[in-house]
């Protein structure tokens, strides 16, 4: 009988056939302990599956991985679906993972995703619900256990960012039975207080059953029904509870919720510096400016002041004065140069001169001077006027 020889890659594809035609390889769920689990940058996850006994080597790829609800580490517990393959270069054969659980809680996550889908098609989840986180709060509400770490991480922080907060700290179990009750009570009783400005709540990491009490539809509800907006810091930053969801805002873990809830004093002290010395500066600069401009008006005042116009219109009288009486000076010398002249000839023309000489002038008694002597009878009373003065004469004889 003849054997026919075939190649290595010949052998290993016909392997892959029968893997991949069986039935039950083709859609399996495989249980067992991560090992040497890698996320890759590109995006897949290699690792393997073991039990007592053996381990098989699996990958999941990225359209897959990028839909798992938690972080898987080595160690965890986990159930597997998908198929079984060989991968031919290596002639080794391998887990195609698909979806993946972590062992034990799959009713849980059944649970969680099926509340998840109701709240969220009833708009607890909506952005536009959630309400702003208060920027500087000084009263903050804190709904924990007094005994867990989350209590002391919030306390820690909040002395290093503001130690002038107040923490009113409502102590309630955070786990088992009862625990999202007591919470419920913590969220209406802070609501009732009248001065809280936001809420905290908050646990450490744990188990997906650690944490199911954040996963209570009524406490979903009473989350959403708050007056005051709630952050949640419940478990590490893979943790994802309904609480979560449907709270204002979501912290990865308590010492992030307390860094969202308490403002950096210190920051706040250095901005409010910052924008007093923006604000002087603004001052000094609009001071400056309306100096500026108050000199500028006094100089325009000044320049058109009324008593500055009277002033320049008094050096004005001044000077028409001046001229005026220079005018009237230089007027009354050409007069008096006139009048000297004329004086001088009427003097030369003035007939009294001539009496100075000794003669005289006579006057009939209607004041005609008489220059005919056929003019004087005896009858006549003559006026006889000389240098020194005049007399009346009556003539009695020729």
């Amino acid at each position: 009988m003849n054997i026919k020889t075939l190649s290595v890659s010949d052998v290993n594809n016909y392997i892959k056939r029968v893997i991949d035609n069986d039935f039950i390889l083709n859609n399996i769920l495989v249980s067992g302990e991560i090992s040497n689990f890698k996320l890759h940058s590109s995006g897949h996850a290699y690792f393997s599956l073991k039990d007592s006994g053996s381990k098989i080597n699996c990958v999941m790829f990225k359209s897959y991985a990028q839909n798992l609800k938690f972080m898987p580490q080595d160690g965890m517990k986990v159930v597997v679906k998908g198929k079984v393959s060989l991968y031919v270069k290596e002639g080794s054969y391998q887990l195609y993972c698909e979806e993946m659980k972590r062992d034990g809680v799959g009713e849980l996550y059944i649970a969680f995703e099926k509340l998840k889908d109701t709240l969220e098609k009833e708009g607890l989840f909506d952005i536009k619900n959630k309400k702003s986180i208060p920027e500087y709060a000084n009263n903050i509400g804190v709904i924990t256990s007094p005994t867990g770490a989350a209590i002391r991480d919030i306390i820690n922080v909040t002395r290093r960012r503001n130690n002038k907060v107040n923490l009113i700290i409502y102590p309630s179990a955070v786990q088992g039975l009862g625990a999202s009750k007591e919470v419920i009570k913590g969220i209406e009783f802070l609501n009732r207080r009248g001065d809280i400005e936001v809420i905290i709540l908050a646990r450490g990491g744990g188990s997906i059953e650690e944490l199911w009490s954040f996963n209570d539809e009524e406490l979903a509800r009473a989350i959403y029904k708050s007056k005051i907006p709630i952050i949640t810091g419940i478990g590490h930053q893979t943790d994802f509870t309904i609480a979560d969801f449907v709270s204002d805002r979501r912290a990865p873990t308590p010492s992030a919720a307390a860094e969202v809830a308490v403002f950096n004093l210190n920051e706040f002290n250095n901005i409010l510096e910052n924008h007093k010395k923006r604000m002087n500066l603004l001052i000094m600069n609009v001071i400056k400016e309306k100096h500026n401009k108050v000199n500028l008006l006094k100089r325009t005042i000044d320049y058109n002041s009324p008593e500055k116009i009277v002033v320049n219109e008094y050096q004005k009288i001044d000077r028409i004065k001046d001229n005026l009486n220079k005018s009237m000076d230089l007027n009354i010398e050409k007069k008096k140069e006139v009048l000297r002249r004329m004086n001088e000839l009427l003097n030369a023309h003035n007939p009294l001169r001539v009496l100075n000489k000794g003669y005289s002038i006579i006057e009939d008694e209607n004041n005609k001077i008489i220059s005919d002597i056929n003019a004087i009878d005896d009858k006549n009373n003559v006026t006889i006027i000389m240098k020194n003065g005049r007399k009346k004469f009556k003539i009695s004889k020729i």
